[in-house]
């Protein structure tokens, strides 16, 4: 029998998940608040609902890939979301998105008294490791619900239960540090090599063996080189993460003078009009000085 999966937000991400859902054979219900992009799924064999509660008469598990931590509140426990449908006992909603650590445990609790189980499990690697089945997955929640979860997961990557609800989301935040911090350092590092003449195309290869090697430098420094910024991943969401950051950090007394330099630099680009580039446009805010 084909398993039925729910999916709520069918944007650059969600198009990944889907599209990897239906060639791994699952029968995929989704929506999004665009009927735009729920039509367009369609197209790579999406069923199409009208609502959140409507994907959640269909299925029993639903993941969730939506924009802000409004959204999934909104998707959880709005008028038409999740515990709007009939029978919500004994569901399993998959937070797939980068949320707020205490709307996390509040969505979870309120799921919680109708039956049905949160896991926040946010995830990193972009639309294309989405579609690919590529990505790291970091998960918190009851034991029984990532047990229930775990096939489909499987299949969309590489899964590490961190805990109980909230960890997942937590794991997301040191990962943000990481790799929002490290747009900004590989910017700073291309217009180094520019100023000293160095074909800086060549910096990927010439590093991949030593500790400079990296999942972002491969792929983001080219894409700076070429001012390529189609975005698979908005600014404007990468200036929601570290502001998430920020407060994360400053509701338990934390310095972290790297990620808040990173979040004045991407306040800048969104203010600039950028936000509906890629997180590497950052390089833009940097001038090129000197060369040889």
């Amino acid at each position: 029998m084909t398993t039925m999966v729910g999916f709520v937000g069918l944007g650059l991400m969600g198009q990944g998940f889907t599209r990897r859902l239906v060639e791994k054979s699952y029968r995929v219900v989704g929506f999004d608040v665009d009927e735009r992009k729920t039509s367009t799924a369609a197209e790579w064999g999406v069923t199409p609902a009208t609502s959140a509660a409507e994907v959640a008469e269909a299925a029993d598990t639903i993941l969730v890939s939506v924009i802000n931590t409004a959204a999934v509140e909104d998707v959880a426990l709005g008028p038409r979301g999740l515990l709007a449908t009939s029978r919500p006992a004994d569901k399993v909603m998959v937070d797939l998105s980068t949320t707020e650590l205490d709307a996390t445990k509040r969505i979870a609790a309120a799921l919680e008294q109708r039956g049905m189980m949160l896991v926040d499990a946010p995830v990193s690697g972009g639309p294309g490791a989405a579609k690919a089945g590529t990505l790291a997955i970091m998960a918190g929640g009851p034991d029984a619900a990532i047990a229930r979860i775990s096939p489909v997961m499987r299949d969309l990557g590489s899964l590490t239960h961190m805990g109980p609800v909230g960890t997942g989301q937590a794991t997301k935040l040191v990962n943000q540090t990481i790799v929002l911090t490290n747009y900004c350092v590989l910017a700073e590092a291309l217009r180094l090599a520019q100023s000293y003449g160095v074909d800086a195309a060549k910096i990927p290869q010439a590093l991949k063996a030593g500790f400079a090697g990296s999942n972002m430098l491969g792929p983001v420094f080219p894409q700076m080189l070429a001012q390529d910024f189609a975005p698979r991943g908005f600014a404007r969401q990468v200036l929601k993460d570290l502001e998430m950051l920020q407060a994360a950090a400053a509701a338990r007394h934390l310095a972290m003078p790297m990620a808040s330099q990173a979040l004045t630099l991407y306040r800048l680009l969104v203010a600039s009009g950028k936000s509906e580039l890629d997180a590497a446009s950052v390089v833009t805010l940097y001038p090129l000085g000197d060369t040889l």
